[in-house]
C-alpha cells in the first residue's frame, strides 16, 4: 500500500484533485469522496504506464528518509 498526498479544489463543477509527486495525474469529481475515488484509480493507471515505461530498463529501487 502506498500513500501520495494530494491537493483538493473545490470548483463551480465539484472538485478537482492532483498529486504532486506525480506531473500530470489529476482528477474531478462531482462529490469530494467521488473525486477522491477518481483520483486512486487515475494513480494506478499512472503508475501502470510508469512500470510498462521501464520494461527492459535496469530498475533499481532506493529508500529515502524524509
Amino acid at each position: 500500500m502506498l500513500k501520495y498526498k494530494i491537493a483538493l479544489h473545490r470548483s463551480e463543477e465539484g472538485f478537482s484533485v492532483s498529486v504532486p509527486g506525480l506531473p500530470g495525474c489529476w482528477s474531478q469529481g462531482v462529490t469530494e469522496q467521488e473525486a477522491i475515488e477518481n483520483i486512486r484509480a487515475a494513480i494506478r493507471e499512472y503508475l501502470a504506464v510508469v512500470n510498462d515505461q521501464l520494461q527492459g530498463e535496469d530498475v533499481r529501487e532506493i529508500e529515502v528518509a524524509v
